[in-house]
Protein backbone atom coordinates (compact mmCIF):
# COMPACT_ATOMS: atom_id res chain seq x y z
CA UNK A 1 0.00 0.00 0.00
CA UNK A 2 1.07 3.50 -0.80
CA UNK A 3 2.69 5.29 2.24
CA UNK A 4 0.97 8.23 1.31
CA UNK A 5 -2.78 6.78 1.40
CA UNK A 6 -1.71 5.18 5.02
CA UNK A 7 -1.01 8.41 6.16
CA UNK A 8 -4.41 10.10 5.02
CA UNK A 9 -6.07 6.72 5.65
CA UNK A 10 -5.06 7.55 9.19
CA UNK A 11 -5.81 11.39 9.33
CA UNK A 12 -9.23 10.41 7.68
CA UNK A 13 -9.92 8.28 11.06
CA UNK A 14 -8.79 10.90 13.16
CA UNK A 15 -10.92 13.09 11.70
CA UNK A 16 -13.72 10.90 12.13
CA UNK A 17 -13.19 10.06 15.70
CA UNK A 18 -12.77 13.23 16.63
CA UNK A 19 -16.30 14.38 15.35
CA UNK A 20 -17.53 11.12 16.93
CA UNK A 21 -16.27 12.43 20.12
CA UNK A 22 -17.28 15.95 19.54
CA UNK A 23 -20.94 14.83 19.25
CA UNK A 24 -20.89 12.74 22.11
CA UNK A 25 -19.50 15.31 24.20
CA UNK A 26 -22.58 17.95 22.95
CA UNK A 27 -25.02 15.54 24.26
CA UNK A 28 -23.76 15.74 27.83
CA UNK A 29 -25.54 18.28 30.63
CA UNK A 30 -22.95 21.27 30.56
CA UNK A 31 -23.29 20.76 34.34
CA UNK A 32 -24.08 18.59 36.89
CA UNK A 33 -28.11 19.48 38.15
CA UNK A 34 -27.86 21.83 41.25
CA UNK A 35 -30.07 20.58 44.35
CA UNK A 36 -30.81 20.57 47.90
CA UNK A 37 -30.59 17.16 49.50
CA UNK A 38 -33.68 15.93 50.79
CA UNK A 39 -34.47 14.86 54.12
CA UNK A 40 -34.57 11.65 55.56
CA UNK A 41 -37.89 10.48 57.98
CA UNK A 42 -36.80 9.58 61.23
CA UNK A 43 -38.50 6.50 60.53
CA UNK A 44 -36.03 5.53 58.27
CA UNK A 45 -32.99 6.69 59.82
CA UNK A 46 -34.38 4.17 62.93
CA UNK A 47 -34.73 1.70 60.29
CA UNK A 48 -31.27 1.76 58.93
CA UNK A 49 -29.81 1.78 62.91
CA UNK A 50 -31.58 -1.03 63.45
CA UNK A 51 -30.73 -3.00 60.45
CA UNK A 52 -26.88 -2.46 61.68
CA UNK A 53 -27.36 -3.56 65.06
CA UNK A 54 -24.64 -6.20 65.51
CA UNK A 55 -26.09 -9.62 64.28
CA UNK A 56 -23.75 -11.50 66.60
CA UNK A 57 -21.36 -10.77 68.77
CA UNK A 58 -21.85 -7.97 71.87
CA UNK A 59 -18.18 -6.65 70.70
CA UNK A 60 -18.89 -7.34 66.46
CA UNK A 61 -16.43 -8.73 64.41
CA UNK A 62 -15.66 -6.57 61.06
CA UNK A 63 -13.87 -8.09 58.32
CA UNK A 64 -12.63 -5.60 55.40
CA UNK A 65 -11.56 -7.93 52.30
CA UNK A 66 -9.81 -7.80 49.07
CA UNK A 67 -8.06 -8.61 45.58
CA UNK A 68 -4.07 -8.85 46.20
CA UNK A 69 -3.96 -7.32 42.73
CA UNK A 70 -6.48 -3.96 42.88
CA UNK A 71 -8.76 -2.72 45.59
CA UNK A 72 -9.87 0.51 46.00
CA UNK A 73 -7.51 2.80 47.91
CA UNK A 74 -9.99 4.65 49.96
CA UNK A 75 -12.76 1.90 50.48
CA UNK A 76 -10.78 -0.34 51.66
CA UNK A 77 -8.72 1.87 54.14
CA UNK A 78 -11.02 4.48 55.37
CA UNK A 79 -13.39 1.77 57.21
CA UNK A 80 -10.42 0.19 58.69
CA UNK A 81 -9.21 3.17 60.08
CA UNK A 82 -12.45 4.92 61.41
CA UNK A 83 -13.67 1.67 63.08
CA UNK A 84 -9.86 1.10 64.92
CA UNK A 85 -10.18 4.75 66.39
CA UNK A 86 -13.75 3.88 68.02
CA UNK A 87 -12.54 0.74 69.20
CA UNK A 88 -15.99 -0.57 69.03
CA UNK A 89 -15.49 -3.89 67.40
CA UNK A 90 -12.40 -5.92 66.37
CA UNK A 91 -11.53 -5.26 62.96
CA UNK A 92 -9.15 -7.50 60.34
CA UNK A 93 -8.47 -6.21 56.69
CA UNK A 94 -8.44 -9.25 54.69
CA UNK A 95 -7.29 -10.49 50.84
CA UNK A 96 -8.18 -13.41 49.00
CA UNK A 97 -4.46 -14.40 48.43
CA UNK A 98 -1.00 -13.98 50.57
CA UNK A 99 0.85 -10.92 50.37
CA UNK A 100 0.48 -7.68 50.28
CA UNK A 101 -2.68 -5.93 48.66
CA UNK A 102 -1.96 -3.50 45.84
CA UNK A 103 -4.58 -0.84 45.98
CA UNK A 104 -5.72 1.79 43.52
CA UNK A 105 -5.03 3.98 42.06
CA UNK A 106 -1.90 4.35 45.21
CA UNK A 107 -0.82 2.43 47.86
CA UNK A 108 0.09 -1.33 48.77
CA UNK A 109 -0.55 -2.49 51.89
CA UNK A 110 -0.19 -5.71 54.11
CA UNK A 111 -3.68 -7.32 55.17
CA UNK A 112 -3.81 -8.87 58.56
CA UNK A 113 -4.79 -11.92 56.88
CA UNK A 114 -6.15 -14.02 53.96
CA UNK A 115 -9.85 -15.25 53.77
CA UNK A 116 -8.78 -18.85 54.15
CA UNK A 117 -7.08 -17.99 57.61
CA UNK A 118 -9.79 -15.78 58.98
CA UNK A 119 -12.49 -19.01 58.20
CA UNK A 120 -10.14 -21.28 59.93
CA UNK A 121 -9.73 -18.12 62.82
CA UNK A 122 -13.82 -17.54 62.73
CA UNK A 123 -15.52 -20.73 61.68
CA UNK A 124 -18.63 -18.94 62.70
CA UNK A 125 -17.83 -16.10 60.45
CA UNK A 126 -18.04 -12.21 60.66
CA UNK A 127 -21.10 -9.75 62.06
CA UNK A 128 -19.76 -7.51 59.29
CA UNK A 129 -18.29 -7.67 55.98
CA UNK A 130 -17.24 -4.57 53.98
CA UNK A 131 -16.60 -5.08 50.69
CA UNK A 132 -14.35 -2.64 48.82
CA UNK A 133 -14.46 -1.68 44.92
CA UNK A 134 -11.90 -4.50 43.03
CA UNK A 135 -10.67 -4.28 39.88
CA UNK A 136 -13.17 -7.74 38.69
CA UNK A 137 -16.76 -7.85 39.86
CA UNK A 138 -17.28 -11.80 39.74
CA UNK A 139 -13.79 -13.48 41.50
CA UNK A 140 -14.84 -16.79 42.21
CA UNK A 141 -13.25 -16.41 45.49
CA UNK A 142 -14.70 -13.48 46.84
CA UNK A 143 -18.22 -14.15 45.55
CA UNK A 144 -17.81 -17.44 47.48
CA UNK A 145 -16.55 -16.45 50.45
CA UNK A 146 -19.24 -13.57 50.32
CA UNK A 147 -22.46 -15.96 49.84
CA UNK A 148 -20.81 -18.50 52.95
CA UNK A 149 -20.16 -15.17 55.50
CA UNK A 150 -24.11 -13.68 54.27
CA UNK A 151 -25.38 -17.60 54.91
CA UNK A 152 -23.63 -17.47 58.25
CA UNK A 153 -25.59 -14.37 59.11
CA UNK A 154 -22.96 -11.52 58.38
CA UNK A 155 -24.46 -8.27 57.72
CA UNK A 156 -22.67 -7.10 54.16
CA UNK A 157 -21.65 -3.68 53.42
CA UNK A 158 -20.70 -3.00 50.05
CA UNK A 159 -18.63 0.08 49.78
CA UNK A 160 -18.93 2.36 46.55
CA UNK A 161 -18.49 -0.13 43.81
CA UNK A 162 -18.19 -2.56 45.74
CA UNK A 163 -22.03 -2.70 45.74
CA UNK A 164 -21.50 -4.31 42.02
CA UNK A 165 -19.60 -7.44 43.85
CA UNK A 166 -22.58 -7.81 46.42
CA UNK A 167 -24.83 -7.69 43.23
CA UNK A 168 -22.56 -10.37 41.43
CA UNK A 169 -22.71 -12.47 44.35
CA UNK A 170 -26.84 -12.60 44.13
CA UNK A 171 -26.92 -10.71 47.87
CA UNK A 172 -29.37 -7.94 46.17
CA UNK A 173 -31.87 -9.59 44.04
CA UNK A 174 -35.18 -8.03 44.53
CA UNK A 175 -33.67 -5.08 47.06
CA UNK A 176 -32.90 -1.96 48.00
CA UNK A 177 -29.43 -0.45 46.61
CA UNK A 178 -26.91 2.33 45.66
CA UNK A 179 -23.67 2.33 43.93
CA UNK A 180 -21.25 5.37 42.84
CA UNK A 181 -23.17 7.17 40.29
CA UNK A 182 -20.70 5.95 37.31
CA UNK A 183 -21.29 2.21 37.80
CA UNK A 184 -25.12 2.64 38.61
CA UNK A 185 -26.44 1.46 35.24
CA UNK A 186 -24.03 -0.91 34.92
CA UNK A 187 -24.96 -2.70 37.91
CA UNK A 188 -28.89 -2.17 37.42
CA UNK A 189 -28.11 -3.70 33.61
CA UNK A 190 -26.58 -6.88 35.86
CA UNK A 191 -29.16 -7.11 38.05
CA UNK A 192 -31.94 -5.98 36.76
CA UNK A 193 -34.22 -6.64 40.08
CA UNK A 194 -32.02 -4.10 41.65
CA UNK A 195 -34.60 -0.99 43.20
CA UNK A 196 -32.35 1.60 43.11
CA UNK A 197 -32.73 4.19 45.97
CA UNK A 198 -31.79 7.98 44.65
CA UNK A 199 -30.67 10.46 47.27
CA UNK A 200 -29.35 8.68 50.13
CA UNK A 201 -25.59 8.17 50.82
CA UNK A 202 -26.58 4.57 52.21
CA UNK A 203 -29.23 2.14 51.96
CA UNK A 204 -29.82 -1.11 54.11
CA UNK A 205 -32.18 -4.02 53.04
CA UNK A 206 -32.40 -7.42 54.59
CA UNK A 207 -28.74 -7.72 55.61
CA UNK A 208 -27.31 -5.83 52.99
CA UNK A 209 -25.99 -1.84 53.26
CA UNK A 210 -24.81 -0.38 50.02
CA UNK A 211 -23.30 3.00 49.97
CA UNK A 212 -22.99 6.19 47.08
CA UNK A 213 -19.05 6.71 45.72
CA UNK A 214 -15.85 7.10 47.49
CA UNK A 215 -16.07 9.37 50.23
CA UNK A 216 -19.46 7.69 51.28
CA UNK A 217 -17.50 5.61 53.77
CA UNK A 218 -16.55 7.86 56.28
CA UNK A 219 -20.79 8.48 57.03
CA UNK A 220 -21.34 4.57 56.54
CA UNK A 221 -18.72 3.88 58.88
CA UNK A 222 -20.18 6.74 61.38
CA UNK A 223 -23.75 5.02 60.98
CA UNK A 224 -22.21 1.85 61.66
CA UNK A 225 -20.60 2.87 64.83
CA UNK A 226 -23.64 4.49 66.04
CA UNK A 227 -25.69 0.89 65.85
CA UNK A 228 -22.98 -0.86 67.76
CA UNK A 229 -22.25 2.21 70.25
CA UNK A 230 -24.89 4.72 70.27
CA UNK A 231 -24.83 8.46 68.82
CA UNK A 232 -22.51 9.96 71.31
CA UNK A 233 -19.28 7.38 70.58
CA UNK A 234 -20.60 8.11 66.81
CA UNK A 235 -20.26 11.99 67.47
CA UNK A 236 -16.56 12.20 69.45
CA UNK A 237 -15.52 9.78 66.33
CA UNK A 238 -16.99 12.43 63.84
CA UNK A 239 -15.35 15.18 65.56
CA UNK A 240 -11.75 13.54 65.54
CA UNK A 241 -12.17 12.90 62.52
CA UNK A 242 -13.27 16.75 61.19
CA UNK A 243 -16.79 16.53 60.68
CA UNK A 244 -19.44 18.61 62.70
CA UNK A 245 -22.48 16.55 61.15
CA UNK A 246 -23.05 13.43 58.97
CA UNK A 247 -26.42 11.99 57.78
CA UNK A 248 -27.74 9.32 54.80
CA UNK A 249 -28.95 12.40 52.91
CA UNK A 250 -27.40 12.57 49.47
CA UNK A 251 -28.25 14.48 45.95
CA UNK A 252 -28.21 12.37 43.71
CA UNK A 253 -28.61 14.74 40.58
CA UNK A 254 -25.18 16.47 42.00
CA UNK A 255 -23.10 14.11 40.30
CA UNK A 256 -23.24 12.49 36.75
CA UNK A 257 -21.19 12.67 33.68
CA UNK A 258 -21.02 16.14 32.72
CA UNK A 259 -18.94 18.09 29.53
CA UNK A 260 -16.61 19.60 31.75
CA UNK A 261 -15.75 16.52 33.41
CA UNK A 262 -14.87 14.83 29.95
CA UNK A 263 -13.23 17.59 28.22
CA UNK A 264 -11.21 17.98 31.12
CA UNK A 265 -10.45 13.96 31.55
CA UNK A 266 -9.56 14.20 27.94
CA UNK A 267 -7.61 17.24 27.93
CA UNK A 268 -5.84 15.86 30.81
CA UNK A 269 -5.05 12.13 29.47
CA UNK A 270 -3.67 13.64 26.18
CA UNK A 271 -1.33 16.13 27.74
CA UNK A 272 1.40 13.01 28.25
CA UNK A 273 3.96 15.18 28.25
CA UNK A 274 2.65 16.81 31.75
CA UNK A 275 2.59 13.75 33.85
CA UNK A 276 3.65 14.40 37.32
CA UNK A 277 5.07 11.06 40.07
CA UNK A 278 4.52 13.28 43.39
CA UNK A 279 6.18 11.60 46.54
CA UNK A 280 4.04 11.00 49.99
CA UNK A 281 6.39 10.38 52.74
CA UNK A 282 5.15 7.87 54.88
CA UNK A 283 5.89 8.27 58.21
CA UNK A 284 5.25 5.54 61.55
CA UNK A 285 2.11 6.30 63.06
CA UNK A 286 0.59 8.68 60.27
CA UNK A 287 -2.78 8.85 60.31
CA UNK A 288 -4.14 6.09 57.33
CA UNK A 289 -7.49 7.99 56.72
CA UNK A 290 -5.69 11.09 55.75
CA UNK A 291 -3.36 9.34 53.68
CA UNK A 292 -5.64 7.27 51.96
CA UNK A 293 -8.20 10.51 51.14
CA UNK A 294 -5.14 12.41 49.86
CA UNK A 295 -3.07 9.70 47.96
CA UNK A 296 -6.72 8.89 46.26
CA UNK A 297 -7.30 12.20 45.35
CA UNK A 298 -3.62 13.15 43.66
CA UNK A 299 -3.91 10.15 41.77
CA UNK A 300 -7.38 10.92 40.53
CA UNK A 301 -6.29 13.88 38.47
CA UNK A 302 -5.61 12.32 34.77
CA UNK A 303 -1.96 14.73 35.51
CA UNK A 304 -0.39 12.74 38.37
CA UNK A 305 -0.40 9.72 40.64
CA UNK A 306 0.81 9.35 44.46
CA UNK A 307 3.79 7.12 45.09
CA UNK A 308 5.04 6.47 48.70
CA UNK A 309 8.25 6.98 50.01
CA UNK A 310 10.43 5.61 53.15
CA UNK A 311 13.87 5.68 54.33
CA UNK A 312 13.74 1.88 54.15
CA UNK A 313 11.73 -0.87 52.39
CA UNK A 314 10.15 -2.32 55.94
CA UNK A 315 6.66 -1.56 55.99
CA UNK A 316 5.43 1.58 57.78
CA UNK A 317 2.38 0.93 60.26
CA UNK A 318 0.18 3.88 60.73
CA UNK A 319 -2.20 5.34 63.17
CA UNK A 320 -4.30 1.77 63.76
CA UNK A 321 -2.23 -0.14 62.80
CA UNK A 322 -2.09 -0.51 58.51
CA UNK A 323 0.88 -1.99 57.62
CA UNK A 324 1.97 0.34 54.08
CA UNK A 325 5.00 -1.01 52.00
CA UNK A 326 6.85 2.01 50.53
CA UNK A 327 7.06 2.20 46.67
CA UNK A 328 10.18 4.14 46.68
CA UNK A 329 13.20 3.80 49.54
CA UNK A 330 16.36 5.71 50.73
CA UNK A 331 15.35 8.35 48.42
CA UNK A 332 14.93 11.93 49.29
CA UNK A 333 11.83 13.10 46.69
CA UNK A 334 12.42 16.42 44.96
CA UNK A 335 10.40 19.06 47.40
CA UNK A 336 8.33 20.22 44.52
CA UNK A 337 7.19 16.98 44.00
CA UNK A 338 6.09 16.46 47.43
CA UNK A 339 2.44 16.32 48.49
CA UNK A 340 1.50 16.63 51.95
CA UNK A 341 -0.84 14.22 53.79
CA UNK A 342 -1.28 17.33 56.44
CA UNK A 343 -0.46 15.98 59.46
CA UNK A 344 -2.01 18.71 61.81
CA UNK A 345 -5.41 18.47 60.23
CA UNK A 346 -8.60 16.77 60.60
CA UNK A 347 -8.98 13.58 57.95
CA UNK A 348 -11.67 15.49 56.80
CA UNK A 349 -9.97 18.78 56.51
CA UNK A 350 -7.16 17.11 54.70
CA UNK A 351 -9.25 16.40 52.08
CA UNK A 352 -10.76 19.51 51.03
CA UNK A 353 -7.02 20.76 51.59
CA UNK A 354 -5.64 18.11 48.97
CA UNK A 355 -8.22 19.29 46.93
CA UNK A 356 -7.39 23.19 47.33
CA UNK A 357 -4.07 21.60 46.53
CA UNK A 358 -4.81 20.26 42.99
CA UNK A 359 -6.85 23.47 42.19
CA UNK A 360 -3.87 25.13 42.44
CA UNK A 361 -1.26 22.86 40.57
CA UNK A 362 -3.69 21.96 37.79
CA UNK A 363 -6.86 24.29 38.22
CA UNK A 364 -9.94 24.26 39.47
CA UNK A 365 -11.41 21.66 36.51
CA UNK A 366 -9.56 18.91 37.80
CA UNK A 367 -9.96 19.50 41.50
CA UNK A 368 -14.04 19.14 40.67
CA UNK A 369 -13.10 15.93 38.28
CA UNK A 370 -11.36 13.76 41.02
CA UNK A 371 -14.42 15.67 43.70
CA UNK A 372 -16.94 14.11 41.57
CA UNK A 373 -14.93 10.90 41.00
CA UNK A 374 -15.10 10.73 44.46
CA UNK A 375 -18.16 12.00 44.88
CA UNK A 376 -17.42 14.17 47.17
CA UNK A 377 -20.25 16.35 48.21
CA UNK A 378 -17.87 19.38 48.79
CA UNK A 379 -19.38 22.69 50.26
Amino acid sequence: MNPRSIVWGALGLAALSAAGLGVWLATLPPAPVASIPPPVPREEIAATLAALKPPKRQRPLAAIVGLNDATETTDYLLPYGVLKRANVADVVSLATGPGPVRLFPALVVQPDATIAAFDAAHPEGADYVIVPAMSRDDDPAVIAWLGDQAEKGATIIGICAGAKIVAAAGLLDGKRATTHWYYLDEMLKRSPTIEYVADRRLVSDAGVTTTTGITASMPMMLTLIEAIAGRARAEAVARDLGLETWDTRHASGAFGLTRPFATTVFANRLAVWNREELGVRLEPGMDEVSLALVADAWSRTYRSNATTYAASPGAVESRNGVRIIPDRSGIDWPADRRVSTFPGRKPADALDHALDAIAGRYGARTSNVVAMQLEYPRQ
